[in-house]
């Protein structure tokens, strides 16, 4: 009983998930391979949007115009502005709000954050409880340190910001504008307007060093 019963929800979610595709590609969506493709009833469509294989868009999706969707993209409660790259293998997660031109590139994870016109975060991030200005460049490996075990706490990034690769922001948190965070540095004080921070352990040097046998 119970197999027949699990066969008609899975013939019932195909049903759905099939009148969903099409409907989007006739509003104009064009669903790369749409059967790899799996849709909300919510979800609301711009102009000019490509979706790629093997994407999930979840419950509470807002997608603007000239989008596009890499394959292996996980989306839900989020809000996708014009001219937005999101992917491949990124994880959009409720209360992400992408402003025009944004990129997100490959294993991204964003939550609760908004992420200001043109910036991007392209590489290996986690970017949480955030706020990022415009023509801000988030290096490959930043994270955001946005939870101290008892509360979550805001990272604030100002516009024209470049974080190094490899950094982590300990929020609470503010990179004011045009500074820059040299790669591999932990902030965890406010950095003024058009400083440089570095922060790293000095790097130690033995010549003529022989390993032990």
């Amino acid at each position: 009983m119970k197999t027949n019963l699990n066969l008609k929800k899975i013939k019932t979610y195909k049903a759905n998930q099939d009148k969903l595709r099409k409907q989007a590609i006739n509003s104009g969506v064009n669903l790369v391979a749409p059967e790899t493709i799996f849709l909300s009833k919510d979800t609301k469509f711009g102009k000019n949007v490509t979706i790629n294989p093997y994407v999930v868009i979840g419950k509470k999706v807002k997608i603007g115009s000239n989008v596009e969707i890499l394959s292996f993209s996980h989306i839900e409660g989020a809000k996708i502005g014009n001219k937005v790259k999101v992917g491949p293998y990124a994880r959009i997660r409720p209360g992400t709000n992408l402003l025009s031109g944004v990129k997100i590139g490959n294993f991204v994870e964003t939550k609760n954050s908004k992420i200001d016109s043109n910036s991007k975060v392209n590489h290996l991030s986690y970017i949480g409880d955030t706020l990022i200005g415009k023509n801000s460049n988030i290096g490959a490996g930043t994270i955001t340190c946005n939870y101290d075990g008892v509360k979550k706490n805001k990272t604030i990034i100002s516009d024209n910001v470049f974080i190094g690769s490899n950094s982590s922001l300990v929020a609470p948190v503010k990179i004011k504008k045009k500074s820059v965070v040299g790669a591999g540095s932990v902030i965890t004080k406010d950095v003024k307007e058009n400083s440089l921070v570095i922060e790293r352990s000095e790097q130690i040097e033995v010549e003529n060093y022989k390993r032990k046998k």
